[in-house]
């Protein structure tokens, strides 16, 4: 039946097949942060700790894995662990076997196991060779196996670990890693980021692109047979592949060209085990009200008991309940009711913290923020999320209030909980959650370039300024540098250049336009950072 659904609604190949296949992969903005983040863990940020992604069932950590496997750089060996309910004995020996070590001699025994793999990671360091273990479901890890695990990473020389770990699991590896006897695990860990299902605008951009990697030229699913799948499946990708296969053979067998909310719900229904039939679900509410409507119409209208007889008394009035504020968002808003000009003393705030005095850039040649404003200085005006402008790990401004009416904030760091910015020389302290109420996503970005790049790089050109992205694009992905190559912006560069694109959610058009400088700017160690130990 599915070969035959395939030709009634026009398509070269099953779309929807739960088996992961590199043509449909679809990367929501959350899996860019996602992706970006494991980039980061191995690359820039790893120094041998741990990378930790998280997510539940089904929203896309394995397809992550392997887009990972296929950006690591050629002098990148792997070791995958899939089966981790394993003793310690048994993992670091499955690792030597990943890693095709010879351990003849060696089978159960711990030392000998952990002498090889040592030796082996010593050896790999001589030769350039950067090792990754990759431990699959590791929430099912035991805390002995975990303490094992982070011991590997005491595998050092003087000046650089020898081994990077990335840990993907259920949201249960967060509450594991969170126990006090693993406190010394946790604190190693450089990366983390727990990936959420799609929203209902991603899900419906998720099925219209894979119906059109499988030949589609017309999506059959309405718009409530959109909206339900996304419903039923909670925005979970493989869910939403269950369910949607099952509606197309469905939809097939009643020649039905269009699938809508009825036909999703029964295939739902047909599909999600332990699922209650939705109809239930669906009207259970309205049963509901309908019962507490009835109870409160016997209550109105029985007859009132007599009043008993009270002393009368003089009324108390209550006290009003204290409201709890936040000193920070309370003085934004004291200054967003008369916004001051903040414009230049922003910038020049933002000047100072690039060493960039007035004899290179004035203020006011600033405020026009064109790409290039001076020999090595760039700027660039845009609009992001939070987390798309902390990827860039540098300092910023962010516009706050209407267009009518802006204030320039500097943006100074960000933690879990908090924002810190400046407000002409006043530091204040945002709820993240806050944010957004004074925020669209507005920024402006200055920063600093080799004087030698006055415009966009591309495929083709060469020179010094080429030769500082390809030394860059080496800190992130470990690939080689302007010393192990011609300065030359080749066909292997533009690639690079793409993934970096990808990594930081930049159009990934292969060209180093004013974007990705910035992102190669973030990459180096020089210059203004952000404060990211902020509670």
């Amino acid at each position: 039946s599915r070969h035959m659904y395939l030709e009634y609604y026009g398509l070269r190949e099953a779309p929807f097949s739960i088996t992961p296949d590199p043509r449909y992969v679809f990367l929501s903005e959350r899996h860019r942060d996602a992706l970006a983040h494991l980039l980061y863990g191995v690359g820039k940020g790893g120094s041998g700790g741990f990378v930790q992604l998280t997510g539940e069932v089904g929203t896309g950590k394995t397809t992550l894995s392997r887009l990972l496997l296929e950006q690591l750089p050629e002098n990148t060996q792997v070791a995958l662990l899939l089966n981790p309910r394993l003793s310690p004995v048994e993992m670091i020996e499955t690792v030597c076997e990943e890693l095709k070590l010879d351990i003849a001699g060696k089978h159960g025994s711990l030392k000998g196991l952990t002498d090889a793999l040592n030796s082996y990671l010593l050896d790999a360091y001589a030769q350039g060779l950067r090792v990754v273990l990759i431990v699959d479901e590791a929430q099912n890890l035991s805390l002995d196996a975990l303490e094992q695990i982070r011991l590997l990473t005491n595998l050092e020389t003087p000046t650089q670990k020898l081994l990077q770990i990335i840990l993907l699991g259920q949201p249960e590896l967060r509450d594991m890693l969170n126990r006090p006897e693993l406190r010394q695990l946790a604190q190693r860990i450089t990366a983390r980021y727990h990936l959420t299902p799609l929203d209902a605008a991603e899900a419906e951009a998720y099925v219209k692109h894979r119906m059109a990697v499988a030949g589609c030229q017309h999506v059959p699913f309405s718009r409530l047979g959109m909206r339900a799948l996304f419903q039923r499946s909670g925005g979970i990708p493989r869910l939403i592949n269950v369910i949607a296969d099952r509606a197309l053979m469905a939809g097939y067998a009643r020649e039905q060209q269009s699938i809508g909310e009825r036909l999703v719900d029964r295939s739902a229904d047909e599909t999600l085990p332990g699922h209650a039939r939705y109809w239930v679900r669906r009207y259970a509410r309205w049963v509901l009200a309908a019962l507490v409507l009835l109870v409160a119409a016997y209550f109105a209208l029985r007859p009132a008991p007599p009043e008993p007889a009270v002393a009368e008394v003089a009324a108390i009035p209550a006290a009003a309940p204290s409201m709890p504020t936040d000193a920070g968002i309370d003085r934004l808003e004291a200054r967003l009711a008369a916004p001051p000009e903040t414009e230049l003393s922003t910038l020049t705030q933002l000047l100072s913290r690039w060493q960039i005095g007035s004899a290179e850039v004035s203020v006011r040649a600033a405020t026009r923020c064109q790409a290039l404003v001076a020999p090595g200085i760039f700027c660039l005006r845009g609009r992001a999320t939070l987390e798309q402008v902390l990827r860039f790990d540098r300092p910023l401004i962010l516009v706050f209030g209407t267009a009518e009416n802006p204030m320039h904030v500097l943006l100074q760091g960000a933690g879990k909980q908090e924002v810190h910015v400046d407000l002409g020389g006043e530091a204040i302290k945002l709820p993240r959650a806050a944010l957004s109420r004074y925020w669209a996503g507005d920024f402006i970005a200055i920063w600093r370039v080799p004087a030698a790049i006055s415009g966009p790089l591309r495929k083709g050109d060469a020179g010094a300024g080429v030769a500082w992205a390809k030394q860059n694009l080496s800190r992130l992905d470990g690939g080689a540098n302007a010393e192990a190559g011609p300065a030359y912006f080749d066909a292997e560069l533009e690639e690079r250049v793409r993934k970096l694109q990808l990594a930081y959610g930049i159009q990934a058009d292969g060209i180093i336009g004013p974007e990705t400088l910035f992102a190669l700017s973030a990459l180096e160690e020089t210059g203004p950072h952000l404060t990211r130990n902020i509670e």
